[in-house]
């Protein structure tokens, strides 16, 4: 009698487990397992960073039997809002979300909500960053599983204060408009070098919309206008590097600071070219996502709006063999 009735149990949690709409997405599989189909919203897959957490992602989905339905954004909203109509036509389980645009991203995190999908938001926040603190996860998501952007920015202000001792003239080398890390990199960065005992003296901001050339562009720019910058800080490891051809190409003693712990970053610090980078783990960032919303449809642990996140230590010459590289 008591097998009978954990059997009917089981059967029955299986038919009512977390969905979109409770359709058809998870079936039970050999044993009785459900199997989950699980919707990525990825927000470029031509950007190493964002493939490298999509690549963490479906090597997770594989261990755990989930199917993946991925698609790419391109960079752009407004392709990112399709691609979230067409996944919830498909009435995935769940869905990891990779907002494009911060601001955007609340009306299809909306939407989600109505339609009763579970959402993780995954290395970038949903919300207005100039108004609503990275921790203040915003309603009806699940889960934001990302860096935690003000602690690396903060770490690369003390690699600042390493670097440029006491502080001096400094150029920001930001992402592109709209993402929220252009804020949140920044939040932390001048009170952990002050913490240091250096103040540094902000003389131009430009933005190299996270690659290589265009930050190598903005960094000519503004070495030209202010050929007495002494430290450039860019919000990512691809701008440190086009940042560094820049300032070699000028002959300026300019010191540059990056954050990600790219391949690229990492070699850059090596060879000295980069005084420092924040070790960001992309392919770890997307198995946490994933695990994150696969025990929320479980029900091994579920969450409401929580901020998961996970170390990423500041990287110089010194220690660089503590960041092996994930993207």
């Amino acid at each position: 009698m008591k097998k009978a009735f954990l059997l009917v149990a089981a059967i029955a949690i299986g038919a009512t487990a977390c969905g979109g709409s409770g359709g058809d997405s998870a079936q039970a599989g050999d044993g009785g397992k459900k199997e989950y189909t699980i919707g990525v919203s990825n927000l470029g897959l031509s950007f190493p960073f964002p493939a490298a957490i999509g690549k963490g992602i479906k090597d997770e989905a594989a261990r755990l039997g989930v199917k993946i339905v991925e698609l790419d954004a391109q960079g752009k909203a407004d392709k990112q809002s399709n691609d979230i109509q067409d996944l919830m036509a498909q009435q995935p389980d769940g869905v990891l979300m990779l907002p494009v645009d911060s601001g955007v991203a609340q009306g299809l995190a909306d939407r989600l909500k109505a339609a009763g999908i579970p959402t993780v938001a995954v290395a970038s926040q949903v919300g207005d960053p100039k108004t609503r603190p990275l921790k203040d996860v915003y309603p009806g998501l699940v889960a934001l599983v990302t860096q935690d952007e003000y602690a690396a920015g903060g770490k690369a202000g003390e690699i600042a204060a390493q670097v440029l001792p006491g502080g001096g003239k400094i150029a920001v080398v930001e992402g592109a408009a709209g993402f929220a890390e252009v804020v949140n990199r920044w939040q932390e960065f001048p009170k952990a070098a002050e913490a240091k005992g250096a103040t540094f003296e902000v003389v131009a901001r430009q933005p190299g919309d996270w690659v290589q050339d265009k930050a190598q562009s903005a960094c000519q720019n503004m070495l030209a206008a202010n050929p007495d910058i002494q430290l450039f800080y860019a919000q990512s490891d691809d701008m440190s590097v086009g940042c560094a051809k820049a300032v070699k190409s000028a002959g300026s003693k300019a010191k540059v600071i990056g954050i990600g712990g790219s391949k690229l970053g990492i070699d850059a610090v090596k060879s000295g070219d980069v005084s420092g980078t924040v070790c960001f783990k992309p392919e770890d960032l997307g198995k946490l996502a994933l695990d994150t919303l696969y025990k929320h449809l479980t029900g091994e642990k579920k969450q409401n709006a929580a901020f998961v996140t996970y170390d990423t230590p500041p990287i110089t010459k010194d220690n660089v063999a503590d960041c092996t590289p994930q993207w």
